[in-house]
């Protein structure tokens, strides 16, 4: 409690994050219908989406769906593209970290080579061209952001383990004979992974982003499944009389990221090493 009271970002963050996580896990029993079903007076006389009202809290889309339940489903999709492709980038991140810093020489120059290859390309147009390749579904999405995003992590990661692989108990354990994989794995890992807890947080929302992004373009999570980015998509072509399609989702997706944003800060605020305890 009294580390809460300190950094009040930890509380609020995480309370979001468990605010969307269980959203996510209990979709089907929150939201009041078939997010896919088209109701036959879910729209105007006039065809028109119908406003949120007491049988549609959200309103409906152009197709006459419920938008709050479409909204529910579309949080399992955001964050299981965002967690599964940040622990994609933290796997490989770190671990090409680890073995760039500790081992150094070519293996560190090699490394960081291919390093500022992936960080020279942009990003953003790097993963809509695998996507398009890999053909647009979920997994493919998750796939190619966890892929493509190592690199910042690998660069934490190496130096980070420069810094620790001079300590005197990392020596030590060398002195007593300890394994290489034991002194990488059991000494030297957890102690680079307060920065690396962090960063993988904060990159939670912007894989989030992304996601919601090409499914914006229309090459990510493709119709009928529920997705924030192609609900601004939809919401964006009849936001002259129905603005209901474009602020709900663009909220869903203010809120998360900003709890995973909150999160990251209240956790780098907490893992400093030069606060006071």
């Amino acid at each position: 409690m009294r580390v809460l009271k300190a950094y009040p970002l930890v509380f609020v963050g995480g309370l979001m994050v468990l605010v969307l996580i269980f959203v996510a896990i209990f979709a089907d029993k929150l939201a009041p219908f078939n997010p896919d079903y088209q109701f036959a007076n879910g729209l105007a006389a006039d065809g028109a989406p119908l406003a949120p009202n007491h049988t549609f809290i959200m309103g409906t889309d152009d197709l006459g769906r419920d938008v709050y339940s479409r909204l529910l489903y579309g949080a399992r999709i955001s964050l299981e593209v965002g967690v599964f492709a940040s622990l994609i980038s933290l796997f490989i991140g770190t671990s090409l970290g680890i073995i760039s810093g500790y081992y150094g020489k070519w293996i560190d120059s090699l490394i960081m080579r291919i390093t500022d290859i992936m960080l020279a390309f942009p990003f953003i147009l790097f993963v809509v061209a695998l996507v398009a390749v890999l053909k647009p579904s979920v997994d493919n999405i998750f796939l190619a952001i966890g892929v493509l995003g190592w690199a910042s992590t690998a660069r934490i990661v190496r130096a980070q383990v420069l810094a620790v692989k001079e300590f005197e108990y990392v020596q030590a354990a060398r002195a007593l004979g300890s394994r290489q994989w034991r002194i990488l794995f059991r000494i030297v890992l957890p102690n680079i992974m307060a920065p690396v807890i962090v960063l993988t947080t904060l990159a939670i929302g912007n894989n989030m982003l992304l996601e919601s992004t090409l499914s914006f373009l229309g090459i990510g999570v493709q119709p009928p499944t529920p997705s924030w980015g192609s609900m601004l998509a939809e919401g964006q072509q009849v936001f002259e009389y129905a603005p209901w399609l474009l602020y709900y989702p663009g909220l869903a997706l203010l809120f998360s990221v900003l709890g995973f944003n909150l999160l990251g800060d209240g956790l780098r605020e907490l893992f400093n090493p030069r606060r006071v305890r």
